[in-house]
């Protein structure tokens, strides 16, 4: 954490220095009152992202919510479909275990690789234009996988759609940008809880588009979706990141021709800048022992959700007999548990983080994110095994629906406040850290459900995914030690090290 009366970002304004030759590389902020001043006002500066009115603030906050949404949308509304989606593809009929379910995961592969490229283009020409452009391209890709005559093609064109989705990476970021540390719990939960809404409306209008006006149009609609999107922030959105925002400021205020200064000299620092930032993610990723352990975590926690989902036909249908439009509404019940625990976070976040930051001399800690993780690791678990347990006895119906609501709540009880966590303790790198742990959670959820189904032929529902919770409870305590370790633990690295 940052010392008191320091601004968290300050350590990446360095950057910003090395476009300004009249000014030395620091990393902080050069003060106010210099000619070519590299730091917000004081004072107030309309420029400065977390003084701008709160209704605009929240304002974007629901575009990036809208955002969220259209994205988790475009990823599962394929879900109870996807058999039937690679059965009409494939020339002799036959459906594919394995490649429907590739079909769902291999989103995930694409969004591991996309950050990687995404976070630190943000943090060298701003928000604004990698978030346009990625948009854009998500357009396009959704439209080439609405119209793949192959399976093969289908999820190449899944995969791109997946690399260029900027929502799981800049989101949190952008909320870190906007709002301070004690009024990010609510925004975040908010974001957090719009993939939810996505993920529970896609099967189940995905299930009944595909019955009346086939599969292809699922993905147009999801692409008509995203293009409202792109407009509203082609028109509304503003640059959000502090280091582009007084990287320009610094431009406009630069004379002509500083100490010899050319573009071929500008274009060389800009590059140095962007490899520095490509590498950034790696460096921070490697670097923080606790991002590490939380991405491990997270990822693990995360990936029940592509285990609910791409064995949903397998119970739903196979099992209890319900048609495709039903069964992929069934997800409903999960998300209606996740969007009650993403409200649990959004009430208690910001609290328990105000609380425990008053008894502790009014000093705050990211640790202080922790407390509800802790709970929903170990509910997990449990919440896992009883559910499989119910599909492999057949219970009556509404039991298992009450159980996949059970799995939600604590699923996003542990995961969510993990991105709280992670923008507080890294500040203007939340977005190179964040990458970290979205490659993470992207990898685990694209190889995990495959060797669920495996696991679920060889042992049955009830012993599959018993294995599945006890590799969860196997880590549930890594938020528990760093909750009481944390503070310690980030001191190793210089991306977290207080000063």
């Amino acid at each position: 954490m940052a010392r008191a009366g320091m601004d968290e970002t300050e350590p990446l304004l360095g950057l910003a220095t090395t476009l300004s030759n009249t000014l030395p590389a620091t990393e902080t902020a050069v003060p106010a009152h210099n000619d070519l001043a590299l730091d917000f006002d004081p004072n107030g500066d309309p420029d400065n992202p977390r003084e701008w009115p709160s209704p605009f603030k929240w304002s974007i906050t629901l575009l990036l919510t809208a955002l969220a949404f259209t994205v988790t949308f475009n990823c599962i509304s394929v879900v109870p479909i996807a058999n039937r989606i690679v059965s009409d593809l494939s020339p002799d009929g036959r459906p594919d275990k394995y490649a429907s379910v590739l079909l769902v995961t291999i989103w995930e592969l694409g969004e591991a690789a996309g950050p990687l490229l995404i976070a630190p283009l943000s943090e060298i020409v701003g928000r604004w234009p990698v978030l346009n452009v990625a948009n854009t391209l998500f357009v396009l890709t959704t439209l080439l996988a609405a119209s793949a005559p192959t399976v093969p093609l289908l999820i190449v064109a899944r995969a791109l759609s997946g690399l260029v989705v900027v929502s799981n990476v800049l989101n949190p970021a952008i909320v870190g940008d906007i709002f301070d540390p004690d009024h990010r719990g609510s925004p975040l939960s908010l974001v957090a809880l719009s993939p939810l809404l996505g993920g529970a409306a896609g099967p189940a209008i995905g299930g009944a588009i595909a019955e009346t006006l086939g599969w292809r149009w699922v993905l147009y609609m999801a692409a008509i979706f995203v293009g409202i999107c792109q407009v509203l922030f082609l028109t509304c959105f503003r640059e959000t990141y502090k280091v582009a925002i007084l990287r320009r400021r610094a431009q406009r205020r630069q004379p002509m021709d500083t100490e010899g200064a050319t573009p071929n000299r500008e274009k060389k620092g800009k590059r140095g800048a962007l490899v520095e930032s490509i590498v950034r993610p790696f460096i921070v990723f490697g670097s923080s022992g606790v991002l590490m352990a939380l991405s491990l975590f997270g990822s693990v926690i995360f990936s029940h959700f592509y285990n609910f989902a791409v064995t949903l036909p397998d119970i739903f249908e196979d099992r209890y007999h319900l048609s495709p439009a039903v069964t992929g509404g069934s997800m409903v019940c999960f998300s209606i548990g996740s969007a009650a625990s993403v409200m649990v976070c959004n009430v208690t976040l910001d609290r328990i983080y105000v609380r425990m930051k008053a008894a502790n001399n009014g000093v705050g800690q990211p640790e202080f994110r922790l407390p509800m993780v802790i709970v929903g690791g170990f509910a997990l678990p449990v919440m896992v095994a009883a559910y499989g347990w119910a599909a492999e006895l057949l219970v009556p119906l509404w039991v298992l629906l009450v159980l996949m609501g059970l799995v939600g709540f604590a699923l996003m009880l542990a995961f969510v406040p993990v991105s709280a966590y992670v923008v507080d303790a890294f500040g203007l790198y939340a977005a190179s850290a964040m990458t970290g742990l979205i490659v993470a959670r992207c990898l685990m959820g694209t190889f995990l459900p495959l060797a669920t189904t495996p696991l679920v032929r060889n042992y049955g529902f009830g012993w599959g995914f018993t294995i599945l919770g006890a590799v969860s409870l196997g880590l549930a305590p890594i938020p528990v030690l760093v909750f009481r370790y944390g503070e310690r633990w980030r001191q190793l690295s210089r991306y977290t090290k207080s000063s």
